[in-house]
């Protein structure tokens, strides 16, 4: 497929999928085109919704499930966004662990289409599984790290919500590379009009909905959020500064808030309930004492907490029953620039005079360190340290990191999809200090040699990049990180 093809997206709609299950089927041939993935995932989108939905006839207010009940709708409603096409879910499925599930898109471009489906996001989509254990933002003076916080960057800090899982909530529903609202109430006005609008007040109040709308209220959201990126890769300029573009009385605006705030909170607790969040690995099963890891993944597992050092970041404590195989610390390992990545692209006006990107490839993503010196950091002591963070990025979560629909399926690894594979990227940290610099492109790139990272500033050179771990050893320790992917069903065991 070509750029153009990619960039220049027009979605295909009617696509229907059977049951759960047969909305994933295997791309008839390596041409499969990208509008034919969205449209995959979209109606994967809408039947993942008609279950959650189902769900909720049976769920009084006083179960204890019932918040994450409604997270779960509001997770996979579309109709949230600007066009009525993404909802959170289109770039954290369940098939792969909860990231991108457009396999060209992992492949190539990386970053996921928004609602404007010729906007492109940062990054690759952080997984939404586990994130929602991950506490408010702080800086730890002991260490001189930030722990904490949801987003690549951080800026889902929690500080306000005390809850980082619930801040990312609100961030992408105005997002101009997401969902694209133009304001809270945009979403909030969306909501009052589901199929669901009755569970969510018998949930949260009879009243949530008293609000007096504008007669102009859904002209005004149909028009997506344009205003300036701030380059950092959110919501603009931030969701406590959104520009008011629906004019509510002060009541009316307490009740917008209160909602929308509700909304991020219902999500956060589907997130971090056990349909995301399982802990229902192998591995979890052979910390149980229910299944024996094989000795490929034996080997891995001693590597891991041994001589690869992975469990210095990606955290395996001795005696922790529910490890989360993250520090919730940051790190900059090096990663080179992903020059594919369609961000790059949206250097010119959009139609609705929106441009992402007006350097183009002369981008530099600095990650913590960008959002720190950004208007969005509200805490002024932070600005301060923002240098020390430069090219550094959340430590994600290891469980789930193999998650797919089916073998063969593609996904993208580290915060730009550089890495196309968990053998690429292992031997990436086995490898990044003893093999040659080459360019981008080189026909050893990957293999025999490396680019040099993105950002140099902060980079670690201790734990990693000279590993003196052998091809099979590398192979090992990729059979372990593969006994942490959730659904694992024991041998002889029904479910």
């Amino acid at each position: 497929m070509s750029r153009a093809a990619i960039v220049l997206i027009s979605v295909l709609v009617g696509f229907a999928a059977s049951s759960l299950l047969a909305g994933y089927a295997r791309p008839p041939n390596a041409n499969a085109t990208l509008n034919a993935e969205i449209a995959q995932v979209e109606a994967r989108v809408d039947a993942y919704e008609k279950a959650a939905l189902a769900q909720t006839t049976h769920v009084q207010p006083g179960d204890s499930h019932a918040l994450a009940a409604l997270g779960k709708v509001l997770y996979y409603d579309k109709k949230l966004s600007v066009n009525r096409n993404t909802a959170c879910a289109f770039c954290h499925m369940p098939e792969t662990g909860f990231q991108g599930a457009i396999e060209i898109v992992n492949r190539t471009i990386v970053n996921q289409p928004g609602s404007i489906r010729t906007r492109f996001s940062l990054r690759k989509p952080p997984t939404a599984a586990y994130a929602a254990l991950a506490p408010p933002l702080y800086y730890r003076e002991s260490s001189g790290d930030f722990v904490g916080g949801n987003f690549w960057d951080l800026r889902a800090t929690g500080l306000r919500l005390q809850n980082p899982a619930a801040s990312q909530a609100q961030g992408s529903p105005l997002n101009p590379t997401e969902m694209a609202n133009e304001e809270p109430a945009c979403v909030v006005r969306r909501i009052s009009q589901a199929q669901y609008r009755g569970f969510f007040e018998r949930i949260l109040g009879p009243r949530a909905f008293a609000i007096h709308w504008p007669a102009n209220v859904d002209a005004l959201c149909s028009q997506p959020n344009s205003n300036k990126a701030t380059r950092i890769g959110s919501e603009v300029p931030g969701p406590n500064d959104t520009p008011y573009v629906v004019a509510l009385a002060t009541a009316d605006r307490v009740r917008v808030q209160f909602a929308f705030d509700a909304m991020a909170h219902a999500i956060a607790v589907f997130e971090a309930s056990p349909e995301v969040s399982a802990f229902s690995s192998k591995f979890d099963a052979f910390l149980a004492g229910k299944v024996k890891l094989s000795p490929s993944e034996t080997r891995g597992y001693t590597l891991f907490n041994g001589k690869a050092m992975c469990n210095q970041c990606h955290v395996d404590a001795k005696g922790d029953r529910r490890p989360l195989f993250t520090d919730q610390t940051t790190e900059n390992i090096g990663t080179p620039k992903n020059p594919a990545l369609a961000f790059y692209k949206q250097t010119k006006p959009d139609r609705y005079g929106y441009v992402g990107d007006p350097i183009g490839e002369r981008y530099v993503d600095k990650g913590v360190g960008d959002y720190l010196r950004s208007p969005e950091n509200g805490v002024a002591a932070w600005h301060q340290v923002a240098p020390k963070f430069d090219g550094r990025v959340r430590i994600p979560t290891l469980r789930n990191v193999d998650k797919r629909p089916y073998p063969g399926f593609v996904k993208a690894y580290g915060k730009n999809g550089y890495f196309k594979s968990l053998k690429d990227i292992t031997h990436f940290y086995n490898t990044r200090d003893t093999l040659p610099r080459c360019a981008q492109g080189s026909p050893g790139e990957h293999v025999t040699c490396w680019p040099s990272a993105e950002v140099t500033a902060n980079e670690n050179m201790t734990q990693l990049g000279h590993l003196g771990l052998t091809d099979q050893q590398e192979n090992d320790i990729v059979a372990f990180m593969r006994t942490l992917t959730d659904g694992y069903v024991i041998p002889g065991v029904r479910r």
